[in-house]
Formats: structure tokens, C-alpha cells, sequence
């Protein structure tokens, strides 16, 4: 019995079913029917294009079976074309038809995708501490297929956890990392990726709102486990006196970022106003603080660092004081000689004083010193020393006020020589030294002269410093004298010197002849003289000397250029003499430079054959045999 099925337009599902659960082989399929195209991809809601073909000559009845909304495309030998509206899930479709009377049939699958709505970071924490661990949280709204549908976190570009989306609305994505110095101001962001690329179809994204996060640490660079954390470190001092301002510091390391951080600084109930400078890890604010005057006593200074969250404080205990003194007195800041002077040291409650080693009877009380002043006391300076026991400590302060005493000037013997010797053209200073008050006006003066000697500064010692001085020290209180006597002692060998012992040494005449110097003169007006007249005479024997020269030179050039000199070679029996030195038969004693020429003995010229007479004059050497002018050629006097 053989089953035949009619299929009409409106044939029931129950006829179909039927006929697709019949086994294999019962009925003989030649040709094959399929619907193109196959496992077909669209986003939900869209439309697709169907095709039913086949490969048998004698195909009919050939239709699609969904459950979608369908509409026929076209028709032709051996396939139908159908349009499907509104596909929403992922139903198969069924092509179904009949070739020569047996029942064909071919199916595909549809994959319906949608796209993720929304994707959400959940928001970070203010403040991350460096270390810790952070927890990141993404939701995802829509897409399908979440096969296909991952889940990716980012921090920058970089990426930090992928998953699959879990199914459920919304899809939730956890992923956890440990906070530090590089994540501080990094941005967070959360991806939704829907990857239909082996479909043919393409890969889409959608990203979540980035989220800034900021991380912080209050810790130190390499902190001991025994200490994890410390507190700033506060520096002010210990003892503030009423009144006074003193500076406030406080630091704290491994401060990150310590730009972000908050700082304070409060004395007593009173904010300071600090300036804060980071260097690195390190926070620094430095202030200047006032202790009031009182009430004295105990007070505290806090320094607190915030940052994220957390905090880190430390307190120091001051302790605010007074101390009055010491204050230094004179009954006479400028005293005379011999009067008698006070000096009285003060200061205030329970302050110890001690006046140049003298101690108060009681703390609290003055000390008095009385002196008849001298002219030592001048210029001395008086101390008192003031302590104050605070809070188990002694503070101790000074204070110093000098006395001025007017007195008349003196010359120190042990600084001004009754006696001084020296040496003539060697240097020296006068060391006389005056002291006064009002300071005086010293100065050395030669006795008979009035010649002033420089004091204090060095000079060149000459023959004419020898002689007996007033040094006078002078001020409006009085003048002061003392004698001092120089001895200048002249070089040995000098002419007009002395020797060691101060003896004239004999000096050599220009003729030979030597002559002794008048010992019973003065070594001053003698020396004196006697040194004049010799650079008088030694300047016009030279002068005379250059003149005698320029004449020659002279005489000689007229000669010249009155034309042409043969000279004559000199007779036999008159040879040329070389010249020879003044004083021939003393050689071995050359001229002194300190001994010129006499103006009564002028200079003769040397004659070989007898001695010099002062009344013959200088002669030239052959004057009997003046050179003569040549005869001019013919050549030379024809025009």
C-alpha cells in the first residue's frame, strides 16, 4: 500500500511532520532540494532573501516552511524564491517539494545577532591605596549571540582581563588588579566586542565611558615591617620665649603624589599659614609661628598630612617662657680720668646674674660694681651672664657694655727707643706709638731743623736723619714728649763716609795725592758740603769734555766735505802712538765715581815725547802733516 500525500497551499503541519519523520530509504530521493543560502546571519528584525532550488528535471510543488513571515520572491524551472520579514530568532527553515512523484526536502540554519545597547564601568574609587587590590566591574547590556560576545577591560590601551559575556541580562564581568604608581591617573575602560567575523559578517565593538583613577600612598620608600607607616616629622624648638616668633617644619617621606597631599600646621588654637614644597616623595611646609605673651607654660604644635582618605599626624610640647634681662648700666658712659664709675646689672624674676664674677644676692636682684677709672678701664667691655631654670633646663643669655675713659696722651717708651743706629740708604720705621683719649696727634721733629721724620711707615735712612728728635703726642687733653737720638751711620768706603767706628776715611785727589777730611767738623754740615762741591765739579768737567768732543767733530766734517783726501802714510821717524789712560804710572787704582775732576786741573792731551803743562793746548796728533786735496784731472775740470 503505497502512502501518498497531497500538499495543497494550505496543507496542515501534521501531514508534514509526518512525512519528514518517515525513515531513510523509504523514499527514494534521486535529486536533492536545498535552501540557499545556508546558515544565514542578519541582525534581529531584519529580512532575507530564500531560495529554494533543485537539480530535478520534473520538480514541483516546491515551497519553504517557517515560522517567520514569508512572501514569494519568484519561480522558475526547478527553484522558488521567498522573502522572510521580521526574523527575531534562530529557528531553522525547511524547502520542501516533489520530483517524479517522491517528496524532496533541505533545511537551513538562521543566526539572528544583536548588537550590546549599553556597556557600563562601575565607578572607581576616589582614592586607590598603592598596593591594594581593585576590583573592576562591567555590565553589558544586549548582544547576541553571547556566543560570539566578549568582554574586554582596558587601562589606557592596554589590556587587562578578556571573557566571555555570561548569559543573563544584564551580563556582568568582574576582574580584579593590584593598585600602583603607574595606574595613578590612568583611564579605565570597558569593551563589548561581538565577533561575527567567521560568519562573513564583521567584528563590532561598543566601549563604556572611561573612568580616571587615582592612587595615593602614605607610606615610606622602603619601610621595616616593624613600622609600616610613620608619622611627619615636626621640628620646632623646645623653648619659646613670650613674644618671639620662631619657624615650624614639618616633613614627611614617601608621600605619593605628594602634590595631591593636604597639609597642617596649628599652634596652640592658632593655624599657621605654611609653604608647602614637594621634592619627589618628600612634603615639606615650613611656618613661623608667635608665642604669645602669656599665659606662660605648656603648649602643643600638630602637623597633620592628608591624602586620600588617610592621615598622618605628630604633636610636639613647647614650653613658653619669659626672661627679662640681663640689662647693663653705667653711671657714666664716657668717664674722666680718675672719677669713680657704677656699673649696675638687672634682669627679671628668678633670673640668676653674675656681674664680671660677682654674684646677685638673691634671683631677681641687681648686681652693683664700683671702680675708680683709669686709663686701662678705657675701652673695656663689662659682662654679665643671666640664667633661668625652664621646665628642668637652664637657658643662659649675656650681655656686655663698654666704658670709655678721656685721658691725656702718652708715648710709650717700650714702643718709642731712646737710641736708634742705622745704617746709611737701608730702610726702617719709626715705631713710636701714642694712645690717648681723644686719640693724639704724634709726630717726630729734629731738633735744630724742625725736619719732620715719617712714624709708623718705612723710609730710606740718609746721612742728614741723624741728629736728636721731640716725638710730641698732642690731643685737646694735654701734650706728651719724648726725646729720641739717630745715629746714621755712612757706608764703609764712601767718600765723606765713616767706618765701622765712624772715623773719615782719607779720599783720593784726581793728581794722586790724597788729602784727609777735617774730623773736627760735624758729620752733618761737612758731609753735606763736601758732597755738593764734588757733583758741581763732576758736572763741569763733563760738560767740558762734550764740548771739546763737539768741536773736533766738527772741524773734522769741514774737512770732508771740502773734497778729495789722499792720506799720506806717516814718516818713518814719528810712528803712531796708541793713546794712553790718565796716570800711566798708576794702573793698578782706576778712577773713583765718587771723586770728579777739579776745575783748577782741566784735562791736557797726552804727548809721548814730555809731560802735560797746563799752558799748552790741546794739540792734534801730526799736525805737520795734514792731509791734502788731490788734483782734479782734466776730465774732472773740463765742463
Amino acid at each position: 500500500m503505497a502512502l501518498s500525500v497531497q500538499l495543497p497551499g494550505g496543507a496542515c503541519w501534521t501531514s508534514l511532520l509526518l512525512w519528514c519523520l518517515l525513515p531513510p530509504g523509504t523514499l527514494e530521493q534521486g535529486f536533492t532540494l536545498q535552501a540557499q543560502p545556508q546558515d544565514l546571519v542578519l541582525a534581529a528584525g531584519g529580512s532575507v532573501l530564500v531560495n529554494c532550488t533543485t537539480d530535478c528535471p520534473d520538480a514541483s510543488h516546491i515551497t519553504l516552511e517557517t515560522s517567520f513571515s514569508k512572501r514569494q520572491a519568484g519561480q522558475g524551472p526547478g527553484w522558488t524564491a521567498f522573502w522572510l520579514d521580521k526574523v527575531t530568532s534562530n529557528n531553522p527553515i525547511f524547502c520542501s517539494g516533489f520530483c517524479n512523484g517522491s517528496q524532496m526536502t533541505g533545511t537551513s540554519r538562521v543566526t539572528v545577532y544583536r548588537f550590546p545597547q549599553h556597556v557600563e564601568l562601575a565607578p572607581l574609587p576616589a582614592w586607590q591605596p598603592v598596593g591594594d587590590n581593585l576590583t573592576l566591574s562591567c555590565r553589558v547590556q544586549g548582544g547576541e549571540p553571547r556566543a560570539r560576545l566578549s568582554v574586554v577591560l582596558l587601562r589606557g590601551q592596554e589590556e587587562l582581563s578578556r571573557q566571555p559575556a555570561p548569559l543573563g541580562e544584564p551580563a556582568e564581568v568582574m576582574a580584579t588588579v593590584q593598585a600602583g604608581r603607574e595606574h595613578h591617573g590612568a583611564n579605565f575602560t570597558c569593551v563589548a566586542e561581538l565577533d561575527l567575523q567567521p560568519q562573513g559578517v564583521g567584528l563590532f565593538r561598543n566601549a563604556s565611558e572611561p573612568r580616571q583613577l587615582r592612587t595615593f600612598g602614605l607610606l615610606l620608600p622602603h619601610p621595616p615591617q616593624s613600622c609600616p607607616t610613620l608619622p611627619p616629622h615636626l621640628q620646632a624648638s623646645r623653648f619659646w620665649e613670650a613674644g618671639t616668633s620662631g619657624p615650624v617644619v614639618c616633613t614627611l617621606s614617601g608621600v605619593f603624589p605628594a602634590g595631591e597631599a593636604q597639609i597642617h600646621v596649628q599652634l596652640g588654637d592658632r593655624v599657621l599659614s605654611p609653604r608647602v614644597t614637594t621634592e619627589g616623595d618628600v612634603l615639606r611646609a615650613q611656618a613661623t609661628g608667635t608665642a604669645r605673651s602669656s599665659p606662660e607654660g605648656a603648649l602643643q604644635v600638630v602637623c597633620t598630612v592628608s591624602l586620600g582618605g588617610q592621615s598622618r599626624q605628630a604633636r610636639r610640647k613647647l614650653t613658653v617662657f619669659s626672661f627679662l634681662g640681663p640689662v647693663l648700666n653705667l653711671s657714666e658712659a664716657n668717664a674722666t680720668e680718675g672719677s669713680v664709675v657704677t656699673v649696675t646689672c638687672s634682669a627679671g624674676a628668678r633670673v640668676h646674674l653674675l656681674l664680671e664674677g660677682v654674684p646677685a644676692a638673691a634671683p631677681g636682684q641687681p648686681v652693683h660694681l664700683q671702680l675708680n677709672a683709669t686709663d686701662q678701664d678705657d675701652a673695656r667691655d663689662f659682662w654679665c651672664h643671666a640664667s633661668l631654670e625652664v621646665d628642668g633646663v637652664f637657658l643662659h643669655r649675656n650681655s656686655s657694655v663698654r666704658l670709655r675713659v678721656q685721658y691725656g696722651p702718652r708715648i710709650d717708651r717700650a714702643t718709642c727707643p731712646q737710641h736708634l743706629v742705622w745704617k746709611e740708604r737701608t730702610m726702617h720705621v719709626l715705631p713710636c706709638q701714642a694712645r690717648g683719649n681723644p686719640t693724639p696727634r704724634l709726630q717726630c721733629l729734629q731738633e735744630h731743623s724742625r725736619r719732620q721724620v715719617p712714624v709708623g711707615t718705612p723710609f730710606l735712612v740718609r746721612l742728614n736723619h741723624s741728629g736728636t728728635y721731640e716725638c710730641q703726642a698732642v690731643s685737646p687733653r694735654g701734650m706728651h714728649t719724648l726725646v729720641v737720638v739717630m745715629d746714621v751711620q755712612g757706608e764703609p768706603g764712601a767718600p765723606g763716609g765713616r767706618g765701622k767706628r765712624g772715623v773719615p776715611r782719607p779720599a783720593k785727589r784726581p793728581g794722586g795725592a790724597t788729602h784727609a777730611m777735617c774730623s773736627a767738623c760735624t758729620h752733618t754740615g761737612v758731609n753735606s758740603a763736601t758732597t755738593n762741591i764734588n757733583i758741581i765739579m763732576g758736572v763741569l768737567g763733563t760738560l767740558g769734555l762734550l764740548a771739546i768732543l763737539a768741536a773736533s767733530l766738527y772741524v773734522f766734517g769741514m774737512q770732508k766735505r771740502s773734497g778729495s783726501y789722499e792720506v799720506q802714510r806717516p814718516r818713518p821717524q814719528q810712528p803712531w802712538l796708541p793713546l794712553q789712560p790718565l796716570h800711566p804710572q798708576q794702573p793698578e787704582e782706576p778712577l773713583q765715581p765718587q771723586e770728579p775732576l777739579q776745575p783748577e786741573e782741566p784735562l791736557q792731551p797726552l804727548h809721548p815725547e814730555e809731560p802735560l803743562h797746563p799752558e799748552e793746548p790741546l794739540q792734534p796728533l801730526h799736525p805737520e802733516e795734514p792731509l791734502q786735496p788731490q788734483e782734479a784731472s782734466a776730465e774732472e775740470q773740463a765742463p
